[in-house]
């Protein structure tokens, strides 16, 4: 899920003036931060797209030199007030507020010091074009020639963008560099295709600048593409942050009360775990996805769409029956569709993309991938099989459902937040709990692909750790997928390639559902009697996407984990 990335994407914006004074008040933290989301939307207007906020649907980020200069210097200064502030003798939610503020802010501040992704990743430019298009496509929320006429604006603006990124680009990694290669050799068909889906109702003179700008904008892409790859040589094949840094992100992001070490342990054990409960099923070959084994294989994409439809209704009425979650009426649609090429280098396996946080369509979808069921591909061949331990994670009762909720919190620093985390923690913790509430049959195939589900997640963690803290290299970190996490080679090469791009991305998942599962037994002994693991589940979610740390000191008013992390 998107929790690093939405936290990277906060980080462009124009210098504005902050004023001198430093703010006393809760009051005037809560107005800094309502000045600072405008001011983001305003300009990061990709970004603002992508969440549901259409304003500026006409317009891409500045990528010029004094422009993300001048972004980071109001970051800076603007975060430098917030730690000034007096929030030590404020009441518990003020304080709350004030710690996830700072945290939003420190997370920008990080990756523009350590990964300095514009001079270093040419991802991100090419990520700018495809999501520029896409965020306009994938609602429909206004007219197709409105929709078309803000495509036209912004294809217009892209080739100047790319000459920005090549003076930009002083230390690209060739990683990444190689990715975003990747993705720019696929982003015809969302431009061809896709995008001209909307020219229907354009005048022949409007269709025409449609058609050119977005010929001169596929053709700076390209261009860029073909620049990066005679670079290619003379570029570093990495470049890991540090143990030093790494630490920092978990203690001042995240709020974890655990180091990498302490991390990696986490991984290693549940690995161990995972991969001992595999063998201790009735046939252990459950556990590696086979469409043959199959009652009803799809006969098309077309019917494998139907079947992950059909599949999660069949989760919704389980769920309602059990009480094991509460589905807010607010929760809208959530959609089956294909997964554009133009995501594909980094997301293999699909992705879900949940209702923005200014969305005023509810409804969401899950990307899954290509049907195929000749490929040797992990995620296709579990897809095929059983599509519901997968679903189950992207759909209801997972990111979906989670994210839907967040998005409706009041307070709208909470509301903002986007912690990874709980994110993929209850994502995954929702597939594991579904089986043990009696969901799958015992020793059925799904439940053999949630426990080689549970493993490779548990294998991300160390690859992150030792990719980012330079300990193993790119082909080391694909080897462990295959071996320790059980991925074929394309699936493991996806799996590290995102691990890569993402820093920390890879540990939320295990991380968040440790946290969440050592929450339960606590919550579980101070309800007693009157325990229901559906109130868990309700009062988990409605505080949104926070850091579990901050979770756990509102539903325990235990602090002492957070206490752990401020060290």
């Amino acid at each position: 899920m998107k929790n690093l990335k939405l936290l990277l994407l906060a980080g462009a914006f124009l210098f504005v003036t902050v004023t001198t004074t430093t703010a006393q008040t809760p009051a005037e933290l809560r107005r800094m931060a309502d000045e600072y989301y405008r001011w983001r939307n305003q300009n990061f207007p990709v970004a603002s797209s992508d969440m549901g906020l259409h304003t500026w649907d006409d317009k891409l980020t500045d990528y010029s030199l004094s422009a993300v200069l001048a972004r980071r210097l109001y970051v800076t200064d603007l975060l430098n007030k917030i730690r000034k502030m007096p929030a030590g003798g404020w009441s518990k939610d003020d304080r709350i507020d004030w710690l996830l503020f700072r945290s939003q802010l420190e997370a920008i501040t990080f990756f523009n010091r350590v990964m300095d992704s514009e001079a270093t990743d040419p991802q991100l430019y090419v990520n700018e074009c495809s999501t520029g298009i896409f965020s306009l496509l994938k609602k429909d929320y206004d007219t197709p020639r409105v929709r078309a006429l803000a495509a036209t604006a912004r294809l217009k603006q892209m080739p100047f963008m790319i000459e920005k990124a090549k003076s930009n680009l002083t230390r690209p990694v060739q990683l990444y560099a190689r990715l975003a290669i990747d993705s720019a050799r696929s982003i015809d068909g969302l431009f061809n295709d896709s995008l001209m889906t909307l020219a229907k109702d354009l005048s022949p003179a409007e269709k025409s600048a449609l058609v050119a700008a977005r010929d001169a904008a596929l053709k700076s892409i390209h261009g860029l593409a073909d620049w990066l790859e005679q670079r290619l040589p003379g570029m570093v094949p990495f470049k890991p942050m540090g143990l030093e840094n790494y630490n920092y992100l978990l203690k001042n992001v995240y709020l974890l009360p655990v180091d990498a070490g302490q991390v990696e342990m986490l991984g290693q054990t549940e690995l161990a775990r995972y991969r001992a409960l595999e063998s201790l099923l009735s046939d252990p070959a459950l556990a590696d996805p086979n469409p043959a084994r199959s009652k009803s294989i799809p006969t098309d994409q077309q019917d494998f769409l139907k079947k992950y439809e059909s599949r999660q209704d069949e989760m919704i009425d389980f769920l309602k029956s059990r009480r094991l979650v509460t589905i807010p009426s607010h929760v809208g649609a959530f959609q089956i569709r294909q997964l554009p090429e133009a995501f594909k280098p980094t997301s293999p396996g699909g992705f879900m993309n949940p209702p923005g946080v200014y969305d005023k369509d509810n409804s969401g979808f899950y990307f899954i991938p290509t049907y195929n069921p000749a490929s040797k591909n992990f995620y296709i061949r579990a897809a095929i099989e059983d599509p519901r331990p997968i679903l189950g994670h992207e759909g209801i009762p997972g990111h979906f459902l989670q994210l839907s909720i967040a998005n409706h919190v009041a307070n709208e620093i909470r509301r903002q937040h986007s912690d990874g985390i709980i994110i993929e923690g209850w994502a995954l913790y929702t597939e594991e709990m579904l089986m043990r509430t009696g969901f799958y049959p015992d020793n059925s195939a799904a439940q053999g692909q949630i426990l080689r589900l549970s493993r490779y997640r548990a294998a991300r963690i160390g690859v992150d750790v030792n990719l980012h803290t330079g300990k193993w290299t790119f082909d080391q970190a694909v080897n462990y997928f295959m071996e320790a996490g059980g991925l074929d080679r394309e699936a493991a090469e996806g799996e590290a390639a995102g691990a890569a791009s993402m820093p920390t991305q890879k540990i939320t998942y295990i991380t968040g559902k440790w946290q969440i599962m050592r929450l339960l037994g606590r919550y579980r002994d101070k309800r007693g009697a009157s325990f229901q693991l559906g109130q868990f589940h309700d009062d988990l979610l409605k505080n949104g996407s926070l850091p579990l740390s901050i979770v756990e000191w509102i539903l325990l008013d235990d602090s002492s984990s957070l206490d752990q992390a401020l060290k």
